[in-house]
Protein backbone atom coordinates (compact mmCIF):
# COMPACT_ATOMS: atom_id res chain seq x y z
CA UNK A 1 0.00 0.00 0.00
CA UNK A 2 1.35 3.18 -1.24
CA UNK A 3 1.48 6.55 1.55
CA UNK A 4 -0.72 7.92 -1.11
CA UNK A 5 -3.59 5.24 -0.77
CA UNK A 6 -2.72 5.02 3.28
CA UNK A 7 -3.04 8.49 4.76
CA UNK A 8 -1.97 7.30 8.29
CA UNK A 9 1.23 6.07 6.78
CA UNK A 10 2.36 9.36 5.13
CA UNK A 11 1.98 10.60 8.73
CA UNK A 12 3.94 8.35 10.13
CA UNK A 13 6.88 9.49 7.68
CA UNK A 14 6.55 13.04 9.30
CA UNK A 15 10.00 14.61 10.82
CA UNK A 16 10.28 13.40 14.28
CA UNK A 17 7.50 10.47 14.38
CA UNK A 18 9.78 7.81 13.90
CA UNK A 19 11.05 9.20 16.82
CA UNK A 20 8.18 9.24 19.13
CA UNK A 21 7.13 5.80 17.69
CA UNK A 22 10.76 4.41 18.16
CA UNK A 23 11.21 5.95 21.82
CA UNK A 24 7.64 4.73 22.97
CA UNK A 25 8.45 1.25 21.68
CA UNK A 26 11.07 0.54 23.55
CA UNK A 27 9.55 2.08 27.10
CA UNK A 28 6.59 -0.69 26.40
CA UNK A 29 9.38 -3.46 25.28
CA UNK A 30 10.93 -2.47 28.51
CA UNK A 31 8.12 -2.74 30.88
CA UNK A 32 6.73 -6.15 29.11
CA UNK A 33 10.10 -7.53 30.04
CA UNK A 34 9.74 -7.00 33.82
CA UNK A 35 10.15 -9.82 35.54
CA UNK A 36 7.15 -9.20 37.62
CA UNK A 37 5.17 -9.34 34.35
CA UNK A 38 5.56 -12.92 34.12
CA UNK A 39 3.96 -13.72 37.30
CA UNK A 40 1.68 -10.99 38.18
CA UNK A 41 0.81 -9.34 34.92
CA UNK A 42 -3.26 -9.57 35.53
CA UNK A 43 -2.67 -7.05 38.65
CA UNK A 44 -0.49 -4.98 36.65
CA UNK A 45 -3.56 -4.98 34.12
CA UNK A 46 -5.87 -4.33 36.59
CA UNK A 47 -3.97 -1.60 38.26
CA UNK A 48 -3.23 0.14 34.67
CA UNK A 49 -7.06 0.40 33.69
CA UNK A 50 -7.77 2.27 37.32
CA UNK A 51 -4.90 4.68 36.73
CA UNK A 52 -6.07 5.25 33.50
CA UNK A 53 -9.47 5.99 34.48
CA UNK A 54 -8.97 8.36 37.14
CA UNK A 55 -6.15 10.33 34.85
CA UNK A 56 -9.12 9.99 31.74
CA UNK A 57 -11.36 11.71 34.54
CA UNK A 58 -9.02 13.96 35.56
CA UNK A 59 -8.63 15.92 32.29
CA UNK A 60 -12.66 15.93 32.25
CA UNK A 61 -12.62 18.12 35.33
CA UNK A 62 -12.87 14.94 37.76
CA UNK A 63 -9.15 15.60 39.09
CA UNK A 64 -10.08 12.80 42.27
CA UNK A 65 -6.69 11.13 44.02
CA UNK A 66 -6.39 8.06 42.94
CA UNK A 67 -6.82 5.93 46.54
CA UNK A 68 -10.41 8.12 46.64
CA UNK A 69 -11.23 6.73 43.11
CA UNK A 70 -10.16 3.44 44.47
CA UNK A 71 -11.83 3.98 47.87
CA UNK A 72 -15.25 5.10 46.02
CA UNK A 73 -18.12 2.67 45.22
CA UNK A 74 -20.91 5.71 44.81
CA UNK A 75 -20.76 7.58 41.38
CA UNK A 76 -23.80 8.83 41.15
CA UNK A 77 -24.26 11.80 43.67
CA UNK A 78 -22.41 14.55 41.63
CA UNK A 79 -21.02 15.67 38.12
CA UNK A 80 -17.61 14.85 38.98
CA UNK A 81 -18.42 11.18 40.01
CA UNK A 82 -20.25 10.59 37.83
CA UNK A 83 -17.57 11.37 35.48
CA UNK A 84 -15.08 9.19 37.86
CA UNK A 85 -17.87 6.07 37.14
CA UNK A 86 -18.04 6.94 33.20
CA UNK A 87 -14.39 6.58 33.17
CA UNK A 88 -14.10 3.59 35.17
CA UNK A 89 -16.96 1.29 33.30
CA UNK A 90 -15.37 2.50 30.20
CA UNK A 91 -12.09 1.16 30.71
CA UNK A 92 -13.33 -1.60 32.00
CA UNK A 93 -16.01 -2.21 28.84
CA UNK A 94 -12.34 -1.48 26.18
CA UNK A 95 -10.67 -4.74 26.73
CA UNK A 96 -14.30 -6.41 25.47
CA UNK A 97 -14.82 -4.53 22.40
CA UNK A 98 -11.54 -5.46 20.32
CA UNK A 99 -13.26 -8.05 17.86
CA UNK A 100 -15.98 -5.43 17.19
CA UNK A 101 -13.44 -2.58 17.04
CA UNK A 102 -12.14 -4.52 14.17
CA UNK A 103 -15.75 -4.65 12.36
CA UNK A 104 -17.30 -1.91 12.97
CA UNK A 105 -15.56 0.99 14.98
CA UNK A 106 -18.48 3.25 15.04
CA UNK A 107 -20.93 0.53 16.89
CA UNK A 108 -17.80 0.88 18.97
CA UNK A 109 -17.87 4.29 19.87
CA UNK A 110 -21.78 4.26 19.76
CA UNK A 111 -21.43 1.11 22.61
CA UNK A 112 -19.06 2.96 25.01
CA UNK A 113 -20.87 6.61 24.65
CA UNK A 114 -23.98 4.46 26.36
CA UNK A 115 -21.69 3.10 28.97
CA UNK A 116 -20.33 6.39 29.77
CA UNK A 117 -23.68 7.48 30.52
CA UNK A 118 -24.84 4.65 32.40
CA UNK A 119 -27.03 3.28 29.84
CA UNK A 120 -25.38 -0.27 29.95
CA UNK A 121 -26.90 -3.22 31.56
CA UNK A 122 -24.80 -3.66 34.65
CA UNK A 123 -23.97 0.20 35.59
CA UNK A 124 -21.65 0.23 38.07
CA UNK A 125 -24.63 2.61 39.73
CA UNK A 126 -27.98 2.84 39.60
CA UNK A 127 -28.28 6.46 39.34
CA UNK A 128 -26.08 7.12 36.46
CA UNK A 129 -28.83 5.28 33.93
CA UNK A 130 -31.31 8.20 35.03
CA UNK A 131 -28.26 10.45 33.57
CA UNK A 132 -28.76 9.32 30.25
CA UNK A 133 -31.25 12.07 28.07
CA UNK A 134 -33.82 10.94 25.81
CA UNK A 135 -32.59 9.58 22.71
CA UNK A 136 -29.34 11.18 22.77
CA UNK A 137 -27.02 8.74 24.04
CA UNK A 138 -24.87 5.98 22.09
CA UNK A 139 -25.80 8.11 18.97
CA UNK A 140 -24.20 11.10 17.11
CA UNK A 141 -25.78 14.22 17.98
CA UNK A 142 -27.92 15.70 15.22
CA UNK A 143 -28.19 19.23 14.14
CA UNK A 144 -28.75 21.65 17.03
CA UNK A 145 -27.93 19.00 19.66
CA UNK A 146 -25.88 20.79 22.29
CA UNK A 147 -22.19 19.57 23.30
CA UNK A 148 -20.68 19.60 27.09
CA UNK A 149 -16.88 19.68 26.45
CA UNK A 150 -16.01 22.55 28.41
CA UNK A 151 -11.93 21.53 27.79
CA UNK A 152 -12.23 21.19 24.23
CA UNK A 153 -12.56 25.62 22.76
CA UNK A 154 -11.97 24.28 18.83
CA UNK A 155 -14.53 25.14 16.42
CA UNK A 156 -17.56 23.10 16.42
CA UNK A 157 -18.19 20.88 13.61
CA UNK A 158 -21.60 20.83 12.51
CA UNK A 159 -23.57 17.38 12.89
CA UNK A 160 -23.37 16.74 8.95
CA UNK A 161 -19.39 17.30 9.06
CA UNK A 162 -19.58 14.77 12.26
CA UNK A 163 -21.47 12.39 9.89
CA UNK A 164 -18.91 12.21 7.06
CA UNK A 165 -15.67 12.97 8.80
CA UNK A 166 -16.67 9.41 11.16
CA UNK A 167 -17.37 7.56 7.98
CA UNK A 168 -14.13 8.43 6.93
CA UNK A 169 -12.27 7.61 9.72
CA UNK A 170 -14.27 4.26 10.02
CA UNK A 171 -13.39 3.34 6.43
CA UNK A 172 -9.70 4.29 7.04
CA UNK A 173 -9.84 1.94 10.10
CA UNK A 174 -11.46 -0.72 8.08
CA UNK A 175 -8.77 -0.53 5.10
CA UNK A 176 -6.09 -1.24 7.31
CA UNK A 177 -2.42 0.64 7.54
CA UNK A 178 0.92 0.26 7.60
CA UNK A 179 1.13 3.09 9.84
CA UNK A 180 2.81 2.33 13.91
CA UNK A 181 -0.15 1.84 15.81
CA UNK A 182 0.70 5.32 18.18
CA UNK A 183 0.26 7.08 14.70
CA UNK A 184 -3.57 5.45 14.50
CA UNK A 185 -3.87 5.91 17.66
CA UNK A 186 -3.09 9.31 17.97
CA UNK A 187 -5.29 10.31 15.04
CA UNK A 188 -8.45 8.33 16.59
CA UNK A 189 -8.15 10.53 19.53
CA UNK A 190 -7.48 13.69 17.71
CA UNK A 191 -10.42 13.43 15.32
CA UNK A 192 -12.71 12.14 18.13
CA UNK A 193 -12.06 15.07 20.60
CA UNK A 194 -11.87 17.97 17.04
CA UNK A 195 -15.35 16.39 16.38
CA UNK A 196 -17.02 15.73 19.60
CA UNK A 197 -19.56 13.72 18.30
CA UNK A 198 -21.43 13.67 20.95
CA UNK A 199 -23.60 15.74 23.90
CA UNK A 200 -21.30 14.59 25.95
CA UNK A 201 -18.01 12.44 27.42
CA UNK A 202 -16.40 13.23 24.63
CA UNK A 203 -12.82 13.31 25.54
CA UNK A 204 -13.70 10.29 27.56
CA UNK A 205 -14.51 7.92 24.34
CA UNK A 206 -11.56 9.66 22.55
CA UNK A 207 -8.83 8.36 25.48
CA UNK A 208 -10.82 5.09 25.54
CA UNK A 209 -10.40 4.56 22.12
CA UNK A 210 -6.57 5.89 21.65
CA UNK A 211 -6.49 2.64 24.54
CA UNK A 212 -8.27 0.26 22.25
CA UNK A 213 -6.19 1.09 18.99
CA UNK A 214 -2.99 0.83 20.98
CA UNK A 215 -4.38 -3.08 22.54
CA UNK A 216 -6.17 -3.88 19.43
CA UNK A 217 -2.80 -3.34 17.50
CA UNK A 218 -0.27 -5.92 19.56
CA UNK A 219 1.23 -3.19 20.55
CA UNK A 220 0.08 -3.30 24.38
CA UNK A 221 -2.28 -6.31 24.28
CA UNK A 222 -2.18 -6.81 28.25
CA UNK A 223 -3.28 -2.97 28.68
CA UNK A 224 -0.52 -2.05 30.57
CA UNK A 225 0.22 1.08 29.44
CA UNK A 226 -2.64 3.45 29.83
CA UNK A 227 -1.70 6.66 27.53
CA UNK A 228 -4.88 8.39 29.78
CA UNK A 229 -2.25 8.56 32.87
CA UNK A 230 0.31 10.52 30.45
CA UNK A 231 -2.08 12.64 29.14
CA UNK A 232 -3.24 13.74 32.65
CA UNK A 233 0.57 14.10 33.79
CA UNK A 234 1.16 16.62 31.14
CA UNK A 235 -1.73 18.33 32.29
CA UNK A 236 -4.56 19.75 30.58
CA UNK A 237 -2.50 23.10 29.04
CA UNK A 238 -0.34 20.66 27.20
CA UNK A 239 -3.20 18.41 26.10
CA UNK A 240 -4.89 21.64 24.52
CA UNK A 241 -1.87 23.10 22.66
CA UNK A 242 -1.53 19.82 21.00
CA UNK A 243 -4.73 19.23 20.12
CA UNK A 244 -4.83 22.41 18.58
CA UNK A 245 -2.20 21.57 16.29
CA UNK A 246 -3.78 18.30 14.99
CA UNK A 247 -7.03 20.58 14.20
CA UNK A 248 -4.17 22.23 12.12
CA UNK A 249 -4.16 20.16 9.99
CA UNK A 250 -0.45 21.39 9.22
CA UNK A 251 2.56 18.62 9.29
CA UNK A 252 4.34 20.46 12.33
CA UNK A 253 0.62 20.13 13.99
CA UNK A 254 0.13 17.00 13.30
CA UNK A 255 3.41 15.76 14.28
CA UNK A 256 3.46 17.56 17.25
CA UNK A 257 0.09 15.70 18.28
CA UNK A 258 1.30 12.61 17.37
CA UNK A 259 4.88 13.14 19.68
CA UNK A 260 2.43 14.47 22.86
CA UNK A 261 0.13 10.80 22.52
CA UNK A 262 3.93 9.02 22.60
CA UNK A 263 5.24 10.95 25.98
CA UNK A 264 1.64 9.90 27.18
CA UNK A 265 2.19 6.34 26.38
CA UNK A 266 5.86 6.34 28.01
CA UNK A 267 4.41 8.10 30.75
CA UNK A 268 1.95 5.52 31.24
CA UNK A 269 4.17 2.75 30.74
CA UNK A 270 6.62 4.67 33.56
CA UNK A 271 3.48 4.40 36.06
CA UNK A 272 2.84 0.21 35.48
CA UNK A 273 7.24 0.01 35.75
CA UNK A 274 6.65 1.68 39.50
CA UNK A 275 3.56 -0.50 39.65
CA UNK A 276 5.82 -3.52 39.05
CA UNK A 277 8.53 -2.60 41.31
CA UNK A 278 6.04 -1.58 44.54
CA UNK A 279 4.74 -5.61 43.75
CA UNK A 280 8.93 -6.98 43.37
CA UNK A 281 9.49 -5.43 46.89
CA UNK A 282 6.29 -6.59 48.34
CA UNK A 283 5.07 -2.63 49.02
CA UNK A 284 1.93 -2.61 46.60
Amino acid sequence: MSTSADPLAALASLPGVAESVDSMRKAVDRVYGHRVMRRRSAEITSEAALRGARGSAALSGADWALEEVRRRTDFGAEAEARTVGAALRMTAEAGQLLSIWRQSPLRVLARLHLVAAGGAAGAADGQAAGAAVGDTVGRPRLAGEPVDEPLVELPLPDAGEVAGRLDGLSRLLLAGSKAPALVTAAVVHGELLALRPFGTYNGLVARTAERIVLIGSGLDPKAICPPEVGHAELGRAAYVAALDGYASGTPEGMAAWIAHCGRAVELGVRESTAVCEALQRGAA
